[in-house]
């Protein structure tokens, strides 16, 4: 089944194109199905990259997705053109009254930053306390992760020696967590930050289980024990390119940045990378919206509470 996005979203050229089920507006207003409504609040400077790569990994299931774009009001984005925030995006005020089966918060590049200093630090608490009484399952990427495990549970983080940048081998912790069904032993998924959770404070909060680690990236993904709330400390969104970018990015500011870790083929930065956490990606999405959004979530979206 298709995603629903708004008709003239970037994304959609570029999902058309990769072949994923883009169903319009107008389209969707023919069938009579009610889709899964997906909020994503979008932290992210590089929104229109952040919009495609999550409208990638909701749209490629069965389940019809209707997807919803949301911005803080105290921090305004410098990096998109002002006239697509205004056409695709809402404020909280807007949307503080609305249901939803599922929500993602995306990562922001504020992690060197104490929470409490992020100038829309105090907004987002209120969209977390919100969402446990409007949401069915949250899903927490990268800083989002940290700063839901701050929030909610009062655990901190704390800064590495160095940036944590690269692909990274990972393990299924918990095997018999539909979350991970269908997974292998082992699988790859992007790292990018400075700062880190450490293992034993969450495992000192009994509402939290560790589902996913590495032994080079850490914990990787937390869960509360029916998945209201999901963390994920890493960017399986990420595009083949989106490491590349950030760090030609970095090298070309003079930043003190190490090649990605198995990434470029024998770490050549002249050579394509090579993408090996794809069909993690979207098993990870697929059995989230289908078993933590879908197979829970009320059929009268007025009814999650």
């Amino acid at each position: 089944m298709p995603i629903k996005i708004p008709n003239d979203l970037p994304a959609t050229k570029t999902l058309h194109k990769e072949n994923i089920f883009v169903i319009t507006e107008k389209r969707a207003l023919t069938q009579d199905i009610r889709p899964l409504k997906i909020l994503l609040l979008n932290l992210m400077p590089t929104k229109i990259r952040t919009e495609t790569q999550f409208s990638r990994l909701l749209g490629n299931t069965p389940l019809q997705v209707e997807l919803e774009f949301l911005q803080t009001a105290t921090h305004k984005a410098t990096h998109t053109d002002e006239q697509h925030m205004i056409s695709f995006y809402k404020t909280f005020d807007e949307i503080k009254n609305n249901k939803y089966d599922g929500m993602v918060i995306t990562g922001a590049p504020v992690e060197q930053m104490e929470f409490e200093e992020v100038n829309y630090w105090q907004e987002l608490c209120e969209i977390m306390e919100w969402s446990k009484t409007h949401v069915t399952s949250t899903f927490h990427i990268c800083w989002a992760a940290q700063a839901g495990l701050y929030y909610h549970y009062g655990i901190k983080k704390h800064a590495m020696d160095k940036k944590l940048f690269g692909i990274f081998e990972h393990k299924v912790e918990y095997k018999k967590s539909i979350l991970f069904r269908g997974f292998d032993d082992v699988f790859m998924a992007p790292h990018s930050r400075y700062t880190t959770v450490l293992r034993e404070d969450i495992e000192n909060v009994p509402e939290l289980k560790i589902m996913a680690s590495s032994k080079e990236a850490g914990v990787y993904v937390v869960m509360t024990n029916r998945g209201r709330q999901i963390f994920v400390t890493g960017h399986p969104e990420y595009d083949a390119d989106t490491l590349k970018d950030e760090y030609f990015r970095d090298k070309n500011n003079g930043l003190d940045i190490d090649v990605p870790k198995n990434y470029f083929p024998n770490d050549n930065d002249t050579k394509k990378p090579i993408v090996s956490w794809r069909s993690h990606a979207n098993l990870l999405y697929s059995n989230w919206l289908n078993y933590f959004v879908y197979q829970t979530t009320p059929y009268d979206i007025d009814n999650i509470h």
